[in-house]
Parts: C-alpha cells; sequence; structure tokens
C-alpha cells in the first residue's frame, strides 16, 4: 500500500520505456487484428434491362397459345366420348332388343362401389 502514496515521476526513463511498450504492443494488436469490412446495407438500384418481344417472339407465343386451346378441345371431345363409353356401359342390354339404364345416385351403393375414394 506504500508504493501508491508516493507520487510517480513521468518523465523518468522506466516510465517512458513502459509507455513505449505499451503503445508499441497496442499499435502491434491493432495490425494483427484487423476488423471485418462491413457489408453496406444500402444497395443501389441496378438498371434491369426489359425484355421486349420481337415479331418472331409474337409469333411463337401465338402459336403455342394455339396449341393450347386445340388440345383442350381434344380433351373435352375425349371426355365426351368417355361419357358416352361409360354410358353404354352403365346399360343392360336384353335379348328382345330393349334395355335398362343402371344410372346410379351420387353417394349410392353403385357411387360407392365404383368410385373408391
Amino acid at each position: 500500500m506504500n508504493y501508491w502514496k508516493r507520487s510517480i515521476c513521468l518523465v523518468s526513463s522506466t516510465s517512458v520505456l513502459v509507455m513505449l511498450v505499451a503503445l508499441c504492443s497496442t499499435i502491434a494488436i491493432a495490425k494483427i487484428l484487423k476488423p471485418i469490412p462491413l457489408i453496406p446495407l444500402v444497395h443501389e438500384a441496378e438498371e434491369v434491362e426489359v425484355w421486349v418481344p420481337t415479331e418472331e417472339d409474337i409469333a411463337f407465343q401465338t402459336e403455342m397459345y394455339s396449341i393450347i386451346e386445340r388440345t383442350q378441345l381434344d380433351l373435352d371431345t375425349i371426355r365426351a366420348g368417355i361419357d358416352r363409353i361409360l354410358y353404354k356401359l352403365e346399360r343392360f342390354d336384353y335379348p328382345d332388343g330393349t334395355y335398362d339404364s343402371i344410372r346410379y345416385v351420387v353417394g349410392g351403393k353403385i357411387d360407392k362401389r365404383r368410385n373408391k375414394n
């Protein structure tokens, strides 16, 4: 405790040497531990070139759309054909030329047997 009560001379060779060592070690540590560069949070908006369709692009898209429409019409025709086939399968033909329909009610016995889901 007696050590702190005496006065310390800052211009003595020992004090100057301690201050120089502390300064040099601080500079050395600061050079070794470089700070991580910060990524800026605000980015400048980049100009994006807008795609302008050419005549060939428009013609290609029109052709693709017409192909899709034709495919949808073909599917509708196929569905109608399937409905006609199912109607014929659900009909009983008798030897005397008469027929009987076994149409079912949705949720009935035949519907549950036919549509398991």
